[in-house]
């Protein structure tokens, strides 16, 4: 797995909760990680994953960013987080990943009754 998918998934763990609670319950990396996603969870991750940086390589080489930065922001921005490339000074490019990242709309993790995270 390469570094984009793997920092857009610790992206996914920290910024998501196991809704245990009324508040919304404890950080999903607290108990969990990317072991713990179901074989067609990973997949699906894996393939947005890849298909988000073969769309848009030129920009995201632009951005200058790292690939983890750049899968962070993608986590991030999709599921309008209030961070994510619109926020690390990227200008004009910041923008369109933000306008690209809006088009691919919002993912949720959840817990399932095995234990086991999906999409």
């Amino acid at each position: 797995m390469d570094k984009f998918t793997q920092a857009y998934i610790e992206a996914a763990l920290w910024s998501s909760t196991d809704e245990s609670r009324e508040d919304g319950g404890d950080p999903l990396d607290d108990n969990y990680s990317m072991k713990d996603f179901s074989p067609e969870s990973l997949e699906k991750i894996e393939k947005d994953c890849k298909q988000f940086q073969e769309e848009n390589k030129e920009l995201l080489q632009q951005s200058g960013q790292s690939d983890e930065q750049n899968g962070h922001d993608f986590w991030l921005t999709r599921n309008g987080h209030g961070a994510g490339f619109f926020d690390r000074d990227l200008g004009e490019i910041g923008d369109k990943l933000t306008e690209i990242c809006d088009k691919w709309g919002e993912v949720y993790i959840y817990v399932g009754d095995d234990g086991q995270l999906y999409i």
